[in-house]
């Protein structure tokens, strides 16, 4: 069985028409049912990288996926444990059959799902998972609002704020701080969590010169978030040098958005520098 796992794996990775045949050949279901307990370990590890190659471009598979149960199972494949490399394919999966629908990102988090991912986070495990799982979560809170409200309630905040420390790939950088902001969009509970955890600082850290295009789109997004809507969170910006990261961002070639966002954060900063000084003003 892990053999042909294996194969199914292999052929589906960027071929769309493979992909299809395996849907049209009902070879969806027989995929998931390898995702049972029971199955080999070696077995879970190449149906859950199948799935995810099977769902990382089309619609009609993702459905399909969610339709046989895979979402469910690929959930609880990760909650019994295993090895890295299983955790990290499984991540993976749920990661691409939640793109773009809110329906199957309301099942992942009706079945446990946000809090085993987050707890993936917290574990000393290889930087792939870590990227896997954070990159799940960054799908997860941008289709559904329940689902941000659940990562907040387990702790997601905390264990992604700690993704952003210097040393961490460009990935994971890229998935945390995405995640953070769309945490951070419409919450205020999520922006003052962000700022008690060191998240402010952290992110305008990963703003400096010689970073990522798409490392700095996510952080100045999260960024703004939190500027737009705190003065608390404004000020934590300010006091670790936030203009200076985010006009450095303005100087070098970075992403369009990356400017808009950074260019909006600036002008809070100094929304409040110029109010404080009319007010300090003699009438």
């Amino acid at each position: 069985m892990s053999l042909a796992a294996q194969a199914l794996r292999n052929v589906c990775i960027d071929n769309a028409h493979n992909a299809v045949c395996m849907r049209w050949f009902g070879g969806i279901a027989p995929l998931v049912g390898l995702l049972a307990p029971g199955s080999p370990a070696a077995v879970h590890e190449q149906a859950a990288a199948a799935l995810a190659n099977l769902c990382s471009d089309n619609a009609q598979i993702r459905d399909g996926v969610r339709e046989c149960g895979g979402v469910v199972a690929l959930v609880e494949l990760l909650a019994r444990g295993g090895s890295a490399a299983l955790h990290e394919q499984a991540a993976k999966a749920l990661r691409n059959v939640c793109w773009d629908s809110t329906e199957t990102c309301d099942i992942v988090r009706e079945c446990g799902g946000v809090a085993v991912l987050v707890g993936l986070l917290t574990r000393a495990c290889p930087a792939a998972v870590h990227e896997n799982a954070a990159a799940a979560l960054a799908t997860l809170t941008y289709g559904s609002e329940q689902c941000r409200k659940a990562v907040r309630a387990c702790g997601g905040v905390a264990a992604l704020v700690a993704l952003l420390a210097p040393g961490s790939s460009a990935a994971m950088h890229v998935y945390a701080a995405g995640a953070l902001a769309n945490l951070t969009s419409e919450s205020e509970q999520c922006r003052e969590a962000v700022r008690a955890h060191g998240g402010v600082a952290a992110l305008l850290a990963l703003l400096a010169p010689g970073g990522s295009a798409g490392v700095h789109k996510q952080a100045a997004g999260a960024l703004v978030n939190l500027t737009s809507e705190s003065k608390e969170c404004r000020e934590a910006a300010r006091a670790c040098g936030g203009a200076a990261a985010l006009e450095s961002v303005l100087a070098c070639a970075s992403s369009a958005a990356a400017h808009e966002w950074a260019a909006a954060a600036l002008r809070d900063l100094e929304h409040d520098q110029q109010v404080d000084g009319e007010l300090g003003q003699p009438s």
